[in-house]
């Protein structure tokens, strides 16, 4: 299945080719050596599948990962797979879907992939949005077996698969990720209706909160990303101009540069927030300069080649040296961070690590003179007076996605307790707008978040981040050190 159109794939303005090069082009190819070492995490995969599995019993589940898209003709855009379809099968190419078919004992997976590009009927070379010339070789379904340590057929079976099961009471999909089968348009298809959307959301829930704890293998994964990331953020330090305008556009070039040599490549759009602009939260136009004496907020993260990602962010004064304006709002910020990790723990309630951040924002937003009134009075549920300066909330799950898990219920997350092994962000921040009048004067325009990975641990919590300062001046003499190292020539040894 594809929802690439047919003349964008094969060319339809291209000119007719002639019967001779066809037939040339049918044979004198060798077979190619493929490696078929097992991935790394075949065991943790087929062990996610089974918790699935033992979820739903005598449910059929489907799993798709989306197609390729086009940015315009014949350019399709890098192509990502979907989180829950890797998470259970390792697999990062496009068009795959994972059948669970139920079985008096569980369930049977079955992956069903793209078979190779064809060389007798032209596609490996004719369409030029599959083809393996224009695109390079893939496994085949057998090949994928063994390296992913799952059955695996052609997705070209899955229509005659599906089609009995369009309307089974006991058949759940993972919707939103592959249009052809929720639309109902081509044999096969499962449509959406008003019977299946409640067991629909159901999966995409239950997968969400299984995927809450991370394994070893997985805690491992994000640690290589929150290294990569710390690179990146090294690099970017080391060629921030103190005495010069630095371009946004440069320093979300340098980190993306660290991004492509040691991951896939960013987590998400990086925020490159310079002066005024650190006050906007997910500022990533990045299109103006920052300036010396001002300071730079940079949100940002690598996506490592599995896939996991960082989620990172640190607020660096230009000059080297944070003006007291700007470190009264930092310290205040890190005194949130802080007091939230202390709290962090197995057991402890989200709402619970929540409030003790806001308690700190809020007090310091009152000694700056910006909150009138008791503290009471301005964290009162009713009002919220403090949310004028601190919009998000303390922070969120961190895994394959940078927002992970997000399709958990809220028993299970925000309205839950943290438990060992989940990964999440803590991120408090106050973002003083430049035209905000109930602001003095000279705080206006600054903007600080402080954002680190923590993993929940047995007794309390770990930051995959330490390796990256945080206290305002430690912060200025990492930028000092970094500056001295100088810039790092490109390498390939993930120095």
């Amino acid at each position: 299945m594809t929802n690439i159109g047919r003349e964008e794939r094969s060319g339809s303005h291209d000119r007719a080719i002639p019967q001779p090069f066809l037939d040339l082009m049918t044979s004198g190819w060798r077979t190619e050596e493929v490696d078929l070492t097992p991935a790394p995490q075949v065991e943790h995969l087929a062990r996610r599948r089974a918790q699935l599995s033992a979820a739903f019993p005598g449910d059929t589940l489907v799993i798709p990962t989306g197609h390729l898209h086009s940015r315009t003709f014949g350019a399709p855009l890098p192509f990502r797979a979907g989180s829950d379809f890797l998470w259970l099968t390792g697999d990062q190419e496009p068009d795959g879907v994972l059948v669970l078919h139920p079985t008096a004992t569980g369930h049977d997976a079955v992956l069903y992939a793209r078979p190779r590009s064809d060389i007798a009927s032209g596609a490996q070379y004719l369409d030029r949005m599959d083809g393996e010339i224009w695109h390079g070789r893939r496994r085949s379904p057998q090949e994928k077996a063994v390296v992913l340590g799952i059955e695996t057929r052609s997705v070209d079976e899955l229509p005659a698969v599906l089609a009995p099961l369009a309307t089974s009471p006991r058949l759940r999909v993972l919707r939103g990720y592959d249009t052809e089968l929720d639309g109902g348009l081509t044999a096969g298809a499962l449509p959406v209706t008003a019977d299946n959307t409640g067991r629909d959301a159901l999966l995409a829930s239950v997968l969400a909160e299984l995927r809450l704890e991370k394994d070893e293998w997985e805690i491992a994964q994000l640690q290589d990303a929150v290294d990569a990331t710390v690179r990146g953020f090294e690099d970017v330090a080391r060629r921030l101009r103190p005495d010069a305008p630095t371009p946004e556009r440069h320093i979300e070039g340098v980190f993306a540069w660290r991004a492509r040599v040691d991951g896939n490549s960013v987590g998400y759009n990086s925020i490159v927030a310079g002066g005024p602009r650190s006050t906007i939260l997910h500022w990533d136009r990045n299109d103006a300069v920052v300036e010396p004496g001002q300071v730079l907020l940079a949100d940002m993260g690598i996506e490592n080649v599995h896939g996991y990602t960082a989620d990172v962010t640190r607020v660096l004064p230009v000059s080297g040296t944070f003006t007291p304006a700007q470190r009264a709002v930092y310290d205040i910020v890190h005194a949130s961070r802080t007091a939230g990790l202390a709290v962090l723990a197995p057991g402890v309630e989200f709402a619970e690590i929540q409030r003790t951040c806001t308690r700190v924002l809020a007090e310091g937003l009152r000694d700056l003179g910006i909150l009138k009134g008791g503290i009471e009075e301005v964290l009162d549920p009713e009002t919220t007076a403090y949310r004028r300066w601190t919009l998000h909330g303390f922070g969120h799950m961190l895994g394959l996605d940078v927002h992970d898990c997000g399709h958990a219920r809220p028993e299970f997350y925000g309205g839950g307790v943290l438990r060992e092994h989940h990964v999440l962000t803590m991120e408090p921040g106050l973002y003083l707008q430049p035209n905000d009048e109930l602001v003095p004067e000279e705080l206006r325009g600054i903007g600080v978040r402080i954002e680190d990975d923590v993993l929940v641990t047995a007794t309390g919590s770990r930051l995959l981040t330490e390796a990256l300062p945080t206290e305002s001046y430690e912060i200025e003499s990492w930028l000092a050190t970094q500056r001295e190292a100088g810039p790092r020539e490109p390498g390939f040894d993930g120095d």
